[in-house]
């Protein structure tokens, strides 16, 4: 567990910054694969699989496998919403995220997976609070609807 996959960083190169534009901005295959409408983002999202399966292999903790998940999880959903996902796929770059976290994990594992963790537990605060105001959301709508229904 000494040295990355070399598997996982030619893949994250390839899905994120294979494709130089000008000015020095690179994008990868992940963005051109989303833009196919239906399937690009899910295709998208099974190739970045390979590259946590890989870093489970390497002897990875559940709890940055998670971390990395979050960024794939982000980088598949909002890049299936129309054309702001497809901007959005061009500039997340969850795959290399994800190697740079496990070659941080793999020189630095206790710092590293301690910040997992405070990141891990703050998303899911947040995925939670998200739910909870739009739960909140729409109990108020359907009050205002049945309010308005009895008038």
């Amino acid at each position: 567990m000494k040295t990355t996959s070399r598997f996982a960083q030619r893949l994250g190169w390839l899905l994120d910054e294979s494709i130089p534009l000008p000015g020095g901005y690179k994008i990868g295959l992940d963005g051109i694969i989303g833009l196919i409408p239906g399937i690009g983002d899910f295709i998208s999202g099974l190739l970045s699989s390979a590259i946590i399966y890989k870093a489970h292999q390497l002897g990875v903790p559940r709890m940055i496998l998670g971390k990395m998940i979050i960024n794939m999880i982000i980088d598949t959903v909002i890049g299936a919403i129309p054309i702001v996902g497809d901007l959005f796929d061009f500039i997340w770059k969850s795959n290399r995220r994800n190697v740079a976290l496990l070659e941080d994990y793999l020189q630095r594992p206790n710092q590293v997976y301690r910040k997992s963790v405070v990141q891990n537990i703050l998303f899911v605060v947040v995925l939670l609070g998200i739910l909870v105001l739009t739960v909140a959301f729409i109990v108020w709508i359907v009050g205002l609807l049945l309010a308005a229904i009895r008038l």
